[in-house]
């Protein structure tokens, strides 16, 4: 494959002069390399790089999806790029596999960042550009997105522990990656699948935001600031959000007094924010307000409850409790012996069971996960059921 040693020297200047001072210090860098128009000018713009900077080591993964016919000569075409820009490559297979109610396109993607994360390199570089920020920021807003998603994607963020994904190229229009990659005599493949109008990204960048660009030719530098806007804008929510997390917060979830004394919106950020602390999913909008109307109004004897795929959240007396999925079924009824001064180790409950003397001198047992339950009178053996 023959490169010219043609230029556009602007872009590459303006890729180092705008280098991340979180990227200081990190010297081996890996490449998302599809073999498409993008991640060519990256892969290319950072051989540039690696000129002015010899202590960069640089390379390249390929993640080859098996889902064209073209797969294995998509493949072939990276290999015979990084070949002739001496850099290293490695081919990863994956086997795509859509849960229930995922589509193709999203699965994939999961295959592809899995990939990213198995990388031996301290950043991983992503060719994003500036179309597709602002085309993610308008299928966000067509989504109904959260200030959150409508920030889009980052320049900069964790990837796994000790690696960054990095995306250099969101401030830059895919024309202008173009006539760099066409000045420097690279050549790329296209991906069939991105005629497929049934896709709504597709639908945006070959029908609708061309028909936009006639009035409003500078929309997508318009959207990529709103993206940064809110992005701020989730920042704020997100400090926020932490601060009154670490005020309600108990040693069995969650303190409902402390949570109902919030406004609606702070107490549903808080919920938001607790949730991905434990991993969880964030439930559907409608059913989150719904778990937190009855947490507040429900009577102290219910337990209102919000069933989540890791789970389920339940109110329980005066706290708000996160049960993960093993127990988000109450086990059967357990028979509690009584064991002076030893506590009673219950797994089915997800706990263990002491005695404690309460008020005028009764005593009550306790389970350590939360739940508190009376004495049978009468008998050293007590019948008990977790809450419903």
């Amino acid at each position: 494959m023959a490169v010219s040693r043609k230029t556009q020297p602007e872009l590459a200047d303006s890729l180092i002069k705008h280098w991340p001072d979180e990227l200081s210090g990190l010297f081996a860098f890996e490449v998302g390399l599809s073999g498409g128009l993008d991640s060519v000018a990256l892969l290319s713009l950072l051989c540039e790089a690696r000129e002015r900077r010899p202590e960069l080591m640089l390379s390249a993964v390929h993640v080859h999806h098996g889902l064209s016919l073209n797969a294995d000569a998509w493949a072939e075409h990276c290999q015979a790029l990084c070949d002739a820009l001496g850099v290293p490559l490695r081919v990863e297979k994956v086997q795509v596999r859509a849960a229930g109610g995922e589509s193709v396109e999203a699965a994939a993607r999961e295959a592809r960042y899995a990939v990213y994360r198995r990388s031996a390199a301290s950043v991983v570089a992503l060719a994003h550009h500036q179309d597709d920020q602002a085309e993610t920021v308008l299928l966000q807003l067509l989504r109904g997105g959260s200030v959150r998603a409508l920030a889009a994607m980052p320049a900069l963020r964790e990837l796994a522990p000790g690696k960054l994904l990095w995306r250099p190229l969101l401030e830059t229009p895919r024309a202008r990656l173009e006539a760099y990659v066409r000045e420097r005599g690279l050549s790329w493949v296209d991906d069939e699948s991105n005629l497929d109008t049934r896709y709504r990204r597709n639908l945006l960048r070959r029908e609708i935001l061309p028909r936009l660009e006639q009035d409003l030719p500078h929309y997508r530098s318009h959207l990529a600031r709103a993206a940064m806007l809110q992005a701020d804008a989730a920042a704020i929510l997100d400090e926020v959000a932490r601060q009154d997390l670490r005020a309600c917060q108990t040693g069995n979830g969650l303190d409902c007094a402390k949570l109902l004394a919030l406004s609606a919106p702070r107490r549903r950020q808080m919920l938001l924010a607790w949730l991905d602390d434990l991993g969880w999913p964030a439930p559907e909008p409608g059913a989150l307000l719904e778990f937190l109307r009855q947490a507040e109004y429900a009577d102290l004897g219910t337990s209102p409850l919000l069933e989540l795929s890791q789970g389920c959240l339940l109110r329980f007396a005066d706290t708000l409790q996160a049960w993960p999925k093993a127990q988000a079924e109450p086990p059967a009824a357990t028979v509690l012996l009584w064991r002076e001064g030893d506590a009673q180790p219950l797994p089915d409950w997800g706990g263990e069971l002491a005695w404690e003397w309460r008020d005028r001198g009764l005593p009550a047992v306790v389970l350590k996960n939360g739940a508190s339950l009376a004495p049978r009178r009468g008998g050293e053996k007590l019948s008990a059921r977790p809450p419903a």
